[in-house]
Parts: structure tokens; C-alpha cells; sequence
């Protein structure tokens, strides 16, 4: 069961056409209330003679009149919570306790409070419900929301253990920050092949484990032709950094679309690029490389939980340096595991930055950038032998996350050995074979899965699920 916040908005009415009306491609069948704020509130969809969306757009956003103090811009709280695909299909009833629960949890309206903010639940299909609530109390006072998503993740997860229902990842800030719908529909509208924050996450990315200092690594996201804005305190010191695309704008034209670091990807706010920074060193070839990794990845096998999580970070910069300069042959493969990598490269919790595998794959980073371009191009015996060594790299670290319990991180860095592995097989040569291991992986107190079942496809890569956004802005 996974909560999953929508765009916030200021106009109810257009949530609620969406929410009640068939979808935008005939998706929603039956549409009808759940559960509401108030227990004998009539459905519109059901009652349309005691009820119109009108009339409870109008209930909702009452409490917005009386607030007291100044009226938040946006005022209308967007939730949707749906079930693993194979879940059982629960009842209204039991989505109306979830419902509930869900609000209680976020601080929109908790058990006992009769002046809490309004809300209600909708469904419109098998596996999931929208939840939309007004951000005023009914005394006049203001909504305090805060950490809701984590405090909903938390009550989903009793709710699986209570009904048998497929156990989701839990919200370790590690998941990839998906585009919303808005900006889905906006890239296919524009004829493009993904939307302006995946481009950006990826140039920002492979800037971020290039760079050796901040003045380094703006340079670098300007000369990949994205629009840069610094944040500076008042003696000059670099406090963060937004990019934008040029061409995307907002509000008709008349401004940039900007993306913070930290909303492109937990790992590309400042503070995290920073922690790539390493002098440049030596210049070296990819049979360097090569050896480097291969090294790092028997380390990773004897690391622990906190030097780990520092080691696969490292490896997903390489990554995701090895995409930008891998022959054209097998570019697309590399890139599509660098992708497929990233959640690998965020483990849950502490993570040394001193790590023996880490300042390995690091080196071998530098490696590849400083690699002369006769070496970057230079036939399928040498990518060969850089892929194969990738491969043992991302393999060992499937194995350290699942050592610990990681099952998301696992997961991820299966498919990026698959994705690695196809790259291989376009060289001519056999594809890599998994060399037994002698190293022992070192597991954390009290965590731990059996071994993950062998991946037998390639992943497709995660497309934005067709679902609806928040309700509309007000510009």
C-alpha cells in the first residue's frame, strides 16, 4: 500500500470533475465517495439530486472563509493511496478505514477532533483512492501539516502486516524523484522523449561525480547547456543551486521552470555533490579503470553498513560517468543501468565517505574522464573488459544490499546488471559470465533476505503512471 502525494492547487471544483468524471483516457469506472469528514455526507456521483460536485466543492472550501489570517495560496491537499498490483481487492469499508487512518496519520483530521479540516475519499477503480482535503479548520484556524507522506507511509505499513497485503519499500528517501503527471503531459505535448526533471537529473548527475569543487561543478552544468541560478548568503558563500532547461517555461512564457538539486534526486542537493569532491589526478585509461573496480568490488563485500552505503554511492557516480562516455555502440544499455542503478546508489542511513571501495570506484571515475578519446572508442575488447568489471561491481553491490536488508536497493542493482550484461553482448564478444565469490559479505545484526530470484528480462524503463494531477494552480 503506497501513499503517494499529488500536486497541491487552489481550485477544488477541478479536482473534483477529475476525481468523479471518467479520466482522461476512460479509466475510471464507478466512481463514488467512500468515507468523508462527515459520515452522512451524500455521494454526488450517487445522490446527484441531494448532491452536485458544485454544492460539495462549495462545503469543502467553506472553512477557507472564515480562516483566520492570511489564506494559503493553495489550499487543497492531494493524496492518493493504492495497493501492489496482485492485492486482494478490498471493500469500500475497508478502503473507508484506510481513508481514515490516512488523515489521521497526516494531521488533516484526527480521531476525536470535531473542527478539523474537511476531506473526503474518493474511488474510482479496484486498486487505489484519492483522498482531497481543504487546508483551513473548521474553527478558523490553520491546517498544520507537516511530515504527513512519512506519518502515511508509517500507518500503511500496519495496514499490510494487518490484511496480508504485498509489503511496499519503506520511505527511506532513497526512491527516485518521479516527473509528476503535469509534466509528463507537458513533455508529450512537446514531442519529447522524457520531461525536463529526468534530462536535468541526468546531466546534473554525471556533472555532480565529475566535479572536483562548486566553481568546477557549475561551470560544468553550463557548458552541458542548462540555465543555472546560485544561492549565495551575503559574504558570497555558495548555499545551493537550482537548473532549468532552456526553452521550459511556465506561467505562458514568462518564466524559467526551475529544479532545486534537492528536488531533482535526494543525492543532488549541495551538500551531497559535495561530497564527490576529490582532486583531479593523473591521467589514466580505461584498462586502469578496469583494475580499479575490480578491486573495489572484492572490498565491498567485507564493508559495513555505513562504509557500504558510502562505497555504492560512489558507484553509482561511475556509473553514471561511464553512460556520458561510453561508445555510441553501447551508450543506450550503459545508460539505461546507470538509470536503473540510482536507487542502488541511495542505501538508508549513515554513510562513511572514508570507505576502501569508494575511494577505488572514485579513482576509477577520474579514470574514465581523463581517458585520451582514442581509449573512450577504442574497440570491443576494451569496453569488454570495462563492462565485465562493471558488471562484478554492481553485482557484489546487490549482494552487500541484500545483505542488509535493502530490498529496493537489491532490486535496482539487479536490473542495472541485466542492463550491463545486454551492453557486453553488443560488443561481439560473449557476454560475462558471474565469477564465483570468495570474499564473505558482511551482514547487519538482525537484518537480511534469502537470496533475490534471478532477473530474466530486461526492466522497461519506470514511465509516469497516467494518473491525474493536482488540482489547477492559481498563476
Amino acid at each position: 500500500m503506497m501513499p503517494k502525494k499529488a500536486e497541491s492547487g487552489s481550485t477544488t471544483i477541478d479536482l473534483l470533475n477529475y476525481l468523479f468524471g471518467p479520466g482522461e483516457r476512460d479509466e475510471h469506472t464507478d466512481p463514488h465517495l467512500v468515507a468523508a469528514w462527515d459520515p452522512d455526507l451524500p455521494c454526488p456521483a450517487r445522490a446527484p439530486d441531494r448532491m452536485t460536485l458544485a454544492d460539495l466543492a462549495l462545503l469543502l472550501d467553506a472553512p477557507m472563509e472564515a480562516l483566520r489570517g492570511p489564506k494559503p495560496e493553495e489550499h487543497v491537499w492531494h493524496v492518493s493511496v493504492r495497493n501492489a498490483p496482485g492485492d486482494r481487492r478490498l471493500s469500500d469499508a475497508e478502503w473507508a478505514e484506510v481513508a481514515a487512518e490516512m488523515v489521521h496519520a497526516a494531521g488533516i483530521a484526527e480521531h476525536g477532533d470535531e473542527q478539523a479540516c474537511r476531506w473526503i475519499a474518493v474511488r474510482h477503480a479496484d486498486d487505489h483512492i484519492h483522498i482531497a482535503a481543504t487546508l483551513a479548520r473548521q474553527d478558523g484556524r490553520h491546517a498544520r501539516v507537516r511530515g504527513d507522506i512519512p506519518a502515511m507511509h508509517t500507518t500503511a505499513r500496519a495496514f499490510e502486516a494487518r490484511w496480508g497485503l504485498t509489503p511496499m519499500s519503506p520511505l527511506d528517501r532513497t526512491a527516485r524523484r518521479r516527473p509528476v503527471t503535469g509534466e509528463a503531459e507537458k513533455a508529450a505535448r512537446r514531442g519529447l522523449a522524457e520531461t525536463a526533471r529526468e534530462s536535468l537529473q541526468r546531466t546534473v548527475r554525471t556533472a555532480a561525480a565529475l566535479a572536483h569543487g562548486d566553481t568546477d561543478f557549475l561551470e560544468r552544468l553550463r557548458d552541458a547547456g542548462l540555465r543555472v541560478r546560485e544561492r549565495r548568503d551575503d559574504d558570497g558563500t555558495l548555499l545551493g543551486y537550482a537548473v532549468a532547461l532552456p526553452g521550459d517555461r511556465a506561467d505562458r512564457g514568462s518564466r524559467p521552470v526551475w529544479f532545486a538539486g534537492s528536488t531533482l534526486a535526494y543525492d543532488l542537493s549541495l551538500p551531497r555533490v559535495r561530497e564527490r569532491y576529490e582532486p583531479l589526478v593523473t591521467e589514466a585509461d580505461w584498462a586502469l579503470a578496469e583494475h580499479r573496480i575490480r578491486e573495489a568490488s572484492e572490498l565491498l563485500g567485507r564493508a559495513g553498513q555505513d562504509e557500504g552505503a558510502g562505497d555504492v554511492a560512489a558507484l553509482g557516480d561511475l556509473l553514471a560517468v561511464a553512460a556520458a562516455h561510453a561508445p555510441a555502440l553501447v551508450r543506450d544499455r550503459v545508460q539505461a543501468a546507470a538509470y536503473a542503478f540510482e536507487q542502488a546508489a541511495r542505501a538508508p542511513g549513515a554513510r562513511s565517505l572514508e570507505g576502501r571501495a569508494r575511494a577505488g570506484w572514485r579513482a576509477s571515475t577520474r579514470a574514465l574522464e581523463r581517458a585520451p578519446r582514442a581509449a573512450r572508442g577504442g574497440g570491443a575488447a576494451v569496453v569488454l573488459t570495462l563492462l565485465t568489471a562493471l558488471v562484478q561491481a554492481v553485482e557484489a553491490a546487490a549482494d552487500w544490499h541484500r545483505a542488509q536488508g535493502f530490498r529496493a536497493q537489491a532490486k535496482a542493482a539487479a536490473e542495472a546488471a541485466v542492463l550491463l550484461r545486454e551492453a557486453a553482448s553488443l560488443t561481439g564478444a560473449p557476454p560475462p559470465t558471474t565469477k564465483p565469490r570468495t570474499g564473505r559479505v558482511v551482514r547487519t545484526a538482525g537484518r537480511g533476505l534469502p537470496p533475490a530470484a534471478p532477473v530474466t528480462g530486461v526492466p522497461a524503463r519506470p514511465r509516469q503512471d497516467p494518473g491525474r494531477p493536482g488540482p489547477s494552480r492559481t498563476r
